[in-house]
């Protein structure tokens, strides 16, 4: 009898074990520590390709207290939650290739990357202390943050730009540019530090997205929509994880007053209680180690005796899993967005599928810089940020829908799917797989029958 009750508590330890670690998020001290380590890595080893790739030998990113440019979030030590007063740093390339040398034009030092390089006793003004700084250099190209097909590079504010172009030299005015490609580029290469991690990260949003879409959470003709997505919210809190959207959970049913799968991405879907029969659909993402998930799955709430989702329900699903493949295998580096959505389309309609396709670039945004592969309202092409190239070593939400046509249900369905995953030049890989089949509500247990 000792033996067995040892065995079965070994079980249950082991079992319980095997789930945290699955589930393992770092102490917040951990978190900060290679949040801090990978930083140095991105500026002392990433940072000069890039800035000699550009052909910006200074870089100035400025930034005011709560009103930080996209650019410098990702640059501040991970104890800084803002800019304090104004921070400005430099980044300045002496000659293509060589080690960039680092400055905080602040009262702090900026992490361990920026030294501070301005002592107030000595020189009470900031922007002189920069212009000097500026001229000891003599750099040929100023990039300053200011862009027009980027959010996240267009970060400068329109009164600090004046204030520091009207106290630059007439020899350094012609010198400013705006140094969009290169902050493209910054936020969109993706380290191996990071990706040694982002197969961890994505993993956890799929664990959450398979506890929240079960019996663990669901009762059928009680559980509504949105108690699903408060759960969301509340487990991502206990987990010590953020969120960088408000998840949205919906509903497909046969139910011919039921027009989900027409609706406008811009219509929040409406509450509903969950029913035997119901194909869910979730969009959800983390945001853990300044890296983010954007992930859309489905799954269905079988019925009185059913013991697996039914098969044309999955065969529609196949179909979103081919459209996946399709722009995936369009993935050629240095093609633009459009040029991959327009050969992704084309193969798309060859083939009879219909479907859309809005794919992001993914990283320290969920929605982040690099080429806009469409948009779920533009299936054309997306000046700009569409005609931005497909580099290597960078990350995207596989993000699209294919509308079936389901007989049993007489109606259409909408197949929306979305996974992170990875382009390192030569293929996409998914960082923690794709979904291929339609989870069920139950999950079904192998000793049950009937």
């Amino acid at each position: 009898m000792k033996k067995i009750f040892s065995l079965a508590l070994l079980l249950f330890l082991f079992s319980q074990f095997t789930f945290s670690q699955k589930l393992a998020v770092l102490t917040q001290r951990e978190q900060a520590e290679l949040i801090d380590s990978w930083l140095d890595v991105r500026i002392n080893s990433l940072l000069p390709q890039l800035m000699t790739e550009t052909g910006i030998d200074m870089w100035i990113v400025i930034s005011r207290e709560y009103n930080e440019d996209p650019v410098i979030r990702t640059m501040l030590p991970a104890t800084w939650m803002a800019a304090r007063r104004r921070t400005i740093l430099v980044m300045y390339q002496p000659k293509p290739n060589s080690p960039v040398e680092t400055y905080a034009i602040a009262r702090y030092d900026v992490g361990k990357a920026f030294k501070r390089a301005w002592n107030p006793e000595q020189q009470p003004d900031q922007w002189k202390a920069l212009i000097d700084l500026v001229a000891s250099k003599n750099p040929q190209k100023i990039g300053l943050n200011y862009a027009k097909d980027y959010g996240h590079a267009d970060g400068l504010t329109y009164s600090e730009h004046q204030a520091f172009v009207n106290q630059l030299p007439s020899a350094l005015k012609s010198k400013v540019v705006s140094a969009q490609t290169l902050a493209v580029r910054w936020l969109e290469t993706r380290t191996e530090q990071e990706m040694s991690t982002y197969r961890h990260v994505q993993q956890l949003a799929h664990d959450i997205i398979q506890e929240g879409l079960s019996e663990k959470v669901i009762t059928p003709g009680k559980t509504t929509t949105e108690d699903v997505v408060w759960w969301y919210r509340e487990k991502i809190k206990e987990m010590k994880l953020d969120t960088w959207f408000h998840p949205t959970v919906d509903i497909q049913r046969p139910d011919p007053s039921s027009n989900e799968a027409n609706r406008s991405f811009a219509v929040r879907p409406s509450e509903m209680t969950i029913m035997p029969g119901d194909l869910l659909h979730i969009d959800f993402g983390i945001t853990y180690l300044r890296l983010n998930t954007d992930t859309q799955e489905l799954a269905y709430v079988l019925k009185p005796g059913e013991t697996e989702v039914p098969v044309f329900l999955q065969k529609a699903f196949e179909v979103g899993n081919r459209l996946q493949d399709i722009l995936t295998e369009n993935y050629v580096a240095g093609r633009t967005g459009n040029e991959i959505l327009r050969a992704s389309r084309q193969k798309m309609e060859s083939e009879g599928i219909r479907g859309s396709i809005y794919t992001h670039p993914l990283g320290f945004y969920g929605h982040s810089a690099g080429p806009t592969i469409g948009m779920w309202d533009n299936q054309g092409d997306t000046p700009g940020a569409g005609d931005f190239p497909l580099h290597a070593n960078t990350g995207y939400a596989i993000e699209l829908n294919a509308v079936v046509y389901v007989e049993e249900w007489k109606k259409d369905v909408r197949i929306m799917l979305e996974e992170g995953a990875f382009f390192d030049g030569e293929k996409v890989t998914y960082y923690n797989g794709r979904q291929k089949k339609i989870l069920s509500i139950p999950r079904m247990s192998n000793y049950l029958g009937n």
